[in-house]
């Protein structure tokens, strides 16, 4: 134990942690949940007690702690080497990596990937490529990007201009890339389109947004929209790609195939940083020539070892353990056992796409919570006490385990949520 205050007391010192509020974090009568270890859909804290990772680790675990695949893996990586550089010369890990990924949509579509660190990233890349793009074409009046209104898009300066949530975004605007931000596609057609470069899209559902969910069809139509435009689609698949929807990509689900698409979140199973922007032929063609025409753009651990060993293990889990099979049945039950929450006191909507699933509370169906009573925070914090570990957005409720939780842990996770929830709010009205 007294090891564990030092690391707190370290902690509170030298730590500064993203989306936290610090000053609360660094009082002297807030201790902090360490946590030290995991298996499968289950984490545990310096005391010992367990926990349901109720939300894949930031949404990003998908087979669950220490996959022995996955684990195996980067043993194996580590007997050769950690990390070279991918600048100007390459591994067979990264070739291997870009082929499965390519060879996971329609031939000759997206055949391009470039590698980068995470969601943020695998965005500015694609930003960056496009602004580029249009330059290399000829087509310089192409630079404004259009987005939506609650977007999230990451907290890069690029990817940060997309964003449609003032409380991440608000305060850099200055530095900020042109962008329009549009709430429904009506908007689209009632402005001039001639220097769209791109239109940014999260879809079938925005994830900071409360887990709002698109209309369907909706995908595809903007699809066709850009087509008869001239502009690119991007679509920004962190959160859903790799089976969160039910599917591999969200963009299955309505036929789409974007120009290009950005991943990562669950692209190493949680394991560690890696993103991919994959784009088309045409787009990449662009940029051959002179070393006028290179994409002067990249990280130092680009496509590290590591990373893509972890990304082909999460890869032939997927094949070998038919994964996106069985989640289907676990899609089933997570959707009945939310039912119930639709007749729970203080429960203004349940919005679920596939794994992914948000339960928004309000005072009462007009009047949402005060910011400051921060009535999402403290259910999360209930939940906790009944073994769930997860965050809220605001006031949504976040539940998005990793896909090897069992029926009986799912169970649980709804039970401690709905306890939570009634012991914060109040009994069921």
């Amino acid at each position: 134990m007294a090891e564990i205050h030092s690391i707190i007391a370290a902690d509170k010192a030298h730590c500064w942690h993203p989306f936290t509020p610090m000053a609360e974090w660094c009082a002297p009568d807030h201790e902090p949940l360490v946590l030290v270890e995991g298996q499968g859909a289950l984490v545990w804290d310096s005391h010992g007690r367990e926990y349901i990772d109720g939300n894949s680790s930031i949404w990003t675990n998908l087979h669950g702690h220490r996959h022995p695949r996955i684990d195996a893996a980067l043993r194996e990586q580590l007997a050769t080497v950690a990390h070279t550089s991918f600048l100007g010369f390459t591994h067979p890990r990264a070739a291997q990596l870009a082929a499965e990924l390519v060879a996971l949509w329609p031939a000759d579509t997206l055949t391009r990937v470039f590698f980068s660190y995470d969601g943020s990233t695998a965005i500015e890349v694609a930003l960056k490529m496009t602004a580029q793009y249009w330059q290399l074409r000829g087509n310089p009046e192409r630079r404004r990007f259009i987005a939506f209104e609650s977007a999230y898009h990451g907290d890069t300066m690029g990817a940060s201009s997309l964003g449609g949530i003032g409380l991440f975004h608000d305060r850099f605007v200055d530095w900020q890339f042109p962008v329009v931000r549009i709430e429904s596609l009506d908007r689209l057609d009632t402005r001039e389109t001639a220097d769209v470069a791109a239109v940014v899209i999260e879809p079938l559902i925005q994830g900071a947004a409360g887990m709002r969910l698109w209309p369907r069809g909706m995908l595809a139509d903007l699809r066709a929209w850009c087509d008869r435009q001239g502009a690119l689609l991007i679509v920004d698949e962190v959160l859903t790609g790799f089976g969160r929807t039910g599917t591999m990509f969200a963009c299955e689900q309505e036929g789409v195939v974007p120009d290009l698409i950005a991943l990562a979140k669950g692209l190493t199973g949680g394991y560690l940083p890696l993103a991919a922007t994959l784009t088309t032929e045409r787009i990449f063609e662009a940029f051959l020539g002179g070393p006028e025409r290179t994409f002067y753009y990249g990280h130092s651990y680009t496509a590290n070892q590591l990373g893509c060993a972890a990304a082909l293990a999460s890869l032939s889990i997927f094949r070998e353990e038919a994964v996106l099979a069985n989640l289907a049945e676990k899609i089933a039950l997570l959707t009945r056992l939310l039912e119930p929450f639709k007749d729970l006191g203080h429960v203004y909507e349940v919005r679920q796409y596939g794994f992914i699933a948000g339960i928004e509370l309000r005072e009462n169906p007009l009047t949402p919570y005060r910011v400051d009573e921060r009535v999402g925070a403290r259910v999360c914090l209930a939940a906790r006490r009944h073994g769930l570990l997860t965050r809220p957005i605001r006031d949504v409720l976040v539940l998005m385990p990793p896909y090897c939780i069992t029926e009986a842990q799912l169970r649980a996770a709804v039970d401690a949520l709905a306890t939570a929830v009634d012991e914060v709010c109040g009994a069921a009205s």
